[in-house]
């Protein structure tokens, strides 16, 4: 989520904490011994292969660091990773023609680290109660029964008393040395496998795409003129057929959408958003001519049928597309062609 919004000035720094899950994972071995049930068809696929989880190294490290709240917290890491940990590994390729690449999740959203800054994101930590965790339940500041002795941990947090001196309000922190370290999480990016770090194996997604083939099928017919000069006029679209698929062909395939759907899990048993935006886009363009076969695709086990329209991938779009909307105009288009 967001962080609670702090009212800082633009320009005064401020403390944050970027807490990063890291991984390193481990060499894999080779497997001596081979299961003697196994078919001899090796070529036979399940329909559903399973992907082994990775073995390796998990643990959480925190980053303090003085920053402004502009800063986007891909900065932050390309800081970190100069100054002060080599080790840290995540995906970038802005300014190199691949926007999308450095998908990842910030405090549980997943999102682009170029467009994420520091002052929406960073939220401040929860005052625990310090001292004695277990306090008198049943109990108000304003009457005290005299015979239960109250100390200032039991008051709890809606006490002075019991009050974290330490842990200011967000509003109080100016950029000074006031106020506590405000904290920024990342996670590599859900629904894919790890490959190290704040990097996901995004292989998956890109081959279901491929298999979608995103790519303008045209109808073979070549328009001629009358002295046998090829027709361009012909292929040009009206205004309003052009915005059918316009917005989609923005899709980066970030895999932003993949991540928040509850129904992809590294695509095993949901082909996911992103092939089926591909495929839509396509399927809405006039020029094209595989319309029916794209239908046929998507109608797979693993296609539209998958969806459960949970609708969650259109919350976080850095493109704007209502991912779920598309979903449920490509359930009537199958639906109907079915029919």
């Amino acid at each position: 989520m967001v962080g609670d919004g702090a009212e800082q000035h633009a320009d005064s720094p401020m403390r944050v904490v970027i807490r990063i899950s890291r991984f390193l994972p481990k060499p894999e071995r080779p497997r001596r011994h081979s299961n003697p049930f196994a078919k001899d068809d090796a070529t036979q696929e399940p329909a559903f292969p399973r992907r082994r989880r990775q073995r390796g190294k998990q643990w959480v490290q925190d980053y303090p660091m003085r920053v402004h709240p502009q800063d986007t917290i891909l900065n932050c890491l390309l800081s970190i990773k100069r100054d002060s940990d080599p080790t840290l590994a995540f995906r970038y390729s802005c300014g190199h023609g691949m926007c999308g690449s450095d998908a990842v999740s910030i405090n549980g959203t997943p999102t682009l680290l170029c467009t994420a800054t520091v002052g929406e994101w960073a939220k401040t930590p929860v005052p625990l109660s310090s001292g004695n965790e277990f306090r008198h339940t049943g109990v108000t500041t304003g009457s005290v029964d005299a015979s239960i002795p109250v100390t200032a941990s039991d008051a709890g947090p809606t006490s002075p008393a019991g009050a974290d001196e330490s842990l200011a309000a967000p509003g109080n922190d100016d950029g000074g040395d006031a106020g506590p370290d405000r904290i920024i999480e990342l996670a590599p990016l859900p629904g894919f496998p790890v490959q190290r770090d704040l990097i996901a194996d995004i292989d998956p997604m890109l081959e279901q795409i491929k298999r979608m083939k995103p790519y303008l099928q045209a109808k073979g017919l070549l328009v001629t003129k009358a002295d046998g000069a090829v027709d361009v006029f012909e292929y040009l679209q009206r205004p309003e057929q052009l915005h059918r698929y316009e917005l989609l062909s923005n899709c980066i395939a970030c895999g932003v959408c993949e991540g928040s759907c509850p129904v992809y899990a590294g695509g095993e048993a949901f082909i996911g958003p992103a092939a089926l935006i591909m495929s839509s886009r396509f399927i809405n363009d006039s020029r094209d001519g595989a319309t029916d076969q794209r239908l046929d695709d998507i109608r797979q086990a693993d296609g539209i049928a998958a969806c459960q329209s949970v609708r969650a991938c259109s919350r976080h779009c850095p493109k704007g597309i209502d991912v779920g909307e598309e979903m449920w105009r490509l359930v009537e288009r199958s639906g109907g062609a079915q029919g």
